[in-house]
């Protein structure tokens, strides 16, 4: 016979929470090794003292952990799947009959106080101070990369010196607006070299401070760029940064980086991992005499010639007599006469020029694979060429080799925030908002990392056990 089950409404039920989420479940891991102890502690000065108690801020990160962890970009899915699914309740230790939070709650938190606070900051080497704890950071070898993230901006909505169009809003921008107003000199640095940074002719009306920029062979859009330093022996994020989408802005971000580990963790390595975009003459003159740190960076490198020509790495260097030897012998010297106001010959572009003499030139009998064009030759060497030809002895051994394979560690958690975790476009504006999904996002992996390659807590294993 075909059985019924019939409607019943119990009056009371046993029900355990604990029991029905799985003993391998990815929450339990990370719910071994995320700390929040301490973030009362630290957000206590943004709070008043008086008025009706807010909502909890350690449940409003668990919950913005799990969204980043398992990809869940919109707050009210977040929302109605922390409602749904047992996992996220036991996860944000909330009860069958706990209420969930109002999706606009996150937005007032983000912007406000938690910001203000740079919590996000604060529960990120909270984890990886676990990470460090743990045995998963080494601290002998970094590597840096950038990823460029789109922003949430419609390329069609923007700004140009040909067709300038108001803010929207009139007098009452929005935030992403007023910060970039509020901040519209801070958008524009000056990198090490002394170079500005060109403004960019295309300005979003709704996200000023994204970048227009284009991946070669693909359609432009406004992006920001998230740039991940990370220790080699486990691939922990230890720093993360967002920057506007430009290659200057990113290797000035490595520095801050490095410096910000080293002050808070005490932290130094002694080899820095990165590819070519990395390798500018301020760059590694910064790794090598102002930091010693190994630079693992191939050189950025214009001095070879296309047009067949002798190239300057076939002139050899006089450092005692502070001059080049051509392929002849003959001298390349920047000051062939005496100043009576010794001068250094510094250009703008932080080089030194040396020439050749005319005479010497002419009378050549390989001047046509020298200088075809030039009366004579001239070299200019960067005032950085110390560091460089360090850079350039280290990527000739098998070291430089390992890096080169090691460096791949960032690709692939760049790969993994934008199809495990979904972050391949931001839905905060402004740099501050790409700035707390970046670092959330950071926080989410380097959480997912422990849970996955370290085992539960005895404890808590036996407890599942029973």
């Amino acid at each position: 016979m075909m059985g019924h089950t019939a409607n019943q409404d119990q009056l009371f039920y046993a029900f355990n929470l604990e029991e029905h989420i799985p003993s391998d479940h990815l929450l339990r891991g990370i719910n071994q090794f995320l700390d929040l102890s301490t973030l009362r502690e630290h957000l206590a000065p943004f709070y008043s003292h008086t008025g009706r108690p807010s909502i909890d801020p350690e449940l409003m990160i668990r919950m913005l952990v799990i969204g980043y962890c398992f990809g869940i970009r919109s707050e009210r899915r977040l929302c109605e799947e922390v409602h749904l699914n047992l996992a996220y309740r036991w996860f944000c230790r909330l009860g069958l009959e706990d209420k969930i939070p109002n999706h606009s709650t996150f937005s007032k938190n983000r912007h406000g106080r938690f910001r203000e606070s740079e919590a996000f900051r604060h529960v990120f080497e909270v984890v990886l101070g676990r990470c460090m704890t743990e045995g998963l950071v080494r601290g002998e070898g970094f590597a840096v990369d950038a990823s460029v993230i789109k922003a949430d901006a419609n390329r069609a909505n923007v700004t140009t010196p040909e067709d300038p169009k108001d803010w929207p809003g009139g007098d009452k921008p929005s935030r992403a607006v007023r910060e970039y107003l509020a901040a519209l000199e801070d958008t524009n640095p000056v990198s090490s070299d002394t170079v500005p940074i060109a403004n960019p002719r295309t300005v979003s009306l709704s996200d000023p401070q994204a970048r227009y920029t284009a991946a070669p062979g693909g359609p432009a859009f406004f992006a920001y760029s998230t740039n991940y330093l990370i220790d080699l022996e486990a691939g922990i994020i230890v720093d993360v940064e967002a920057t506007q989408a430009h290659r200057t802005l990113e290797v000035e971000a490595t520095k801050a980086m490095v410096q910000r580990v080293q002050d808070r963790f005490g932290i130094k390595p002694s080899r820095l991992v990165g590819d070519t975009a990395y390798g500018t003459a301020p760059m590694l003159d910064w790794m090598v005499n102002d930091k010693g740190i190994a630079p693992h960076v191939r050189v950025w490198d214009r001095t070879q010639r296309k047009d067949e020509t002798l190239s300057s790495s076939e002139f050899l260097w006089n450092e005692t007599a502070n001059e080049y030897r051509c392929p002849e012998g003959k001298p390349l010297k920047s000051n062939w006469r005496r100043f009576k106001n010794p001068r250094d010959h510094v250009t703008q572009a932080d080089t030194i020029v040396y020439r050749a003499s005319s005479l010497d030139c002419s009378n050549c009998s390989r001047k046509l694979e020298c200088c075809p064009n030039t009366p004579h030759r001239k070299i200019a060497r960067s005032i950085y060429e110390g560091a460089r030809d360090v850079a350039r002895q280290i990527a000739q051994t098998d070291e430089f080799k390992q890096s080169s394979k090691q460096r791949k560690k960032v690709e692939m958690l760049f790969a993994h925030l934008k199809r495990i975790l979904k972050l391949d476009r931001l839905r905060l504006r402004g740099l501050a908002g790409a700035r707390d999904e970046f670092i959330l996002a950071a926080t989410a992996q380097n959480l997912r990392r422990m849970a996955k390659w370290l085992p539960l807590a005895t404890g808590m294993q036996a407890a599942i056990a029973r």
